[in-house]
């Protein structure tokens, strides 16, 4: 850990609080950055970041913040939020421009009454079996039909499949699938303990990662993100005006 940040998380009902200490400067940029990102990969309602106690100035490295926004925007797609009542901070955000980007509340309690856009979330640990692709299938045409996004049936199970292949064939992990649609989005989600990333392979031969070809394809976006709980989390994500037909039976 670079000397001079630490991070501190604390769980809420609304939120998952990040309580950020100590001075901002390049030495500690990727550890807050991928500390925040780490965190956002565990998928909670809300990220809120409180820096009433980080100090910044004129050099401090605060693209940090919008940089994290970015990267969480298509998933998981969750609201991040800055906490800090200081102003000389409220100064320096405003002077970097983070305000433009990232919302900036007083308290905690502020943040959390922001309004949060409607979404459906569902998962499900599977078995490590040869079945457990076929009930990723299940779950997804389900959650699908229920959701109102038959359309995404075809490039969904197919996702779905691939990852949770990836994870019986390459870790010792019981693939969890999570399904969370939002406006204009479906995405689908397996985690496992593995902390080794999931890697896009160009060649051919049945090397591993292969596989990953047949998301990037179906997905607008998709990526692998570590967790801040361990292991990691590879998604993928559908837009919901956007299809292929399915095919016939």
């Amino acid at each position: 850990m670079p000397v001079g940040i630490t991070i501190e998380l604390t769980p809420r009902l609304a939120s998952t609080l990040v309580t950020v200490t100590g001075e901002l400067d390049l030495s500690g940029y990727a550890f807050l950055r991928d500390g925040l990102l780490k965190v956002a990969a565990d998928t909670p309602p809300c990220l809120i970041a409180d820096i009433t106690g980080l100090a910044l100035n004129e050099y401090s490295p605060a693209a940090v913040f919008p940089l994290v926004a970015r990267r969480i925007g298509d998933w998981p797609g969750i609201p991040f939020l800055l906490v800090t009542h200081q102003p000389a901070q409220l100064r320096a955000l405003h002077d970097h421009g983070v305000d433009r980007f990232v919302p900036v509340h007083p308290d905690v309690e502020a943040a959390e009454r922001r309004p949060v856009p409607i979404r459906r979330f569902a998962q499900r640990v599977l078995s490590r079996s040869d079945d457990a692709p076929a009930v990723a299938r299940a779950f997804v045409r389900e959650r699908a039909q229920r959701w109102g996004v038959p359309k995404l049936v075809y490039d969904g199970t197919l996702i779905a499949t691939e990852l949770v292949t990836n994870v019986i064939q390459h870790t010792t992990s019981r693939p969890e699938i999570l399904l969370e649609l939002r406006p204009g989005m479906l995405a689908v989600a397996v985690s496992d303990d593995s902390r080794r990333p999931a890697v896009l392979r160009e060649s051919s031969g049945g090397q591993p990662g292969l596989g990953l070809r047949i998301v990037a394809d179906a997905a607008r976006v998709w990526g692998s993100s570590p967790r801040w709980s361990g292991g990691k989390i590879v998604w993928a994500v559908l837009a919901t005006g956007r299809h292929r037909d399915l095919p016939d039976e």
